[in-house]
């Protein structure tokens, strides 16, 4: 069975929207080594619309030298939407997907290979971990108050258990906190 992954930069504040807004002098070395151990584990990415779009019209024309852009534009990816098209998903390696996303994912994390990960989606990710198929959670805070942007958790969201399972802090100050979600009891 694959494992289900996602991890998001967020800040001190909770803000995961728009990180490239509030990272960019606080990655350090420690962190891409965090990245790549990541990057190296997974098979498979899931996008949502925005993410999508936004990378897709990004990545495929960044410098293949960088680590993240190799990655991102040679690796499988899944886009969940509601409003794009087949057609309309150009990226090298994208595929719509055109049935029920939670059942979809269900059947990804039945197969074998190697890990699935959630990026560039927040609903995505809440969506997982809501249904409990996300198997780890990685968040890595910036030690940075961002102010504005949306938050991974809100209000009035169900109560969920997660457990530490490991922690990083690096030399600039960011913390890479990975979870699990503990078995829920009735």
């Amino acid at each position: 069975m694959r494992k289900v992954i996602a991890g998001l930069f967020h800040s001190v504040d909770g803000v995961v929207e728009a990180p490239n807004l509030f990272q960019f002098d606080s990655f350090d070395d420690e962190l891409g080594e965090e990245m790549g151990v990541i990057m190296g584990e997974i098979g498979t990415v899931l996008m949502g619309r925005v993410g999508y779009s936004e990378w897709a019209g990004y990545w495929p024309n960044a410098s293949q030298d960088l680590d993240f852009a190799a990655f991102i534009n040679g690796v499988q990816k899944f886009v969940a939407s509601e409003t794009l098209e087949p057609s309309g998903i150009t990226w090298t390696n994208a595929s719509l997907i055109e049935s029920d996303f939670l059942d979809f994912v269900r059947e990804l994390k039945a197969g074998e290979g190697s890990d699935i990960c959630a990026m560039g989606g927040i609903s995505l990710v809440r969506q997982l971990v809501f249904a409990g198929l996300m198997d780890e959670l990685t968040l890595i805070t910036h030690p940075v108050i961002a102010g504005t942007g949306r938050h991974l958790f809100e209000p009035g969201d169900p109560t969920t258990r997660l457990e530490l399972i490991r922690a990083r802090t690096t030399s600039k100050g960011n913390v890479v906190q990975v979870y699990r979600r503990l078995a829920q009891h009735s």
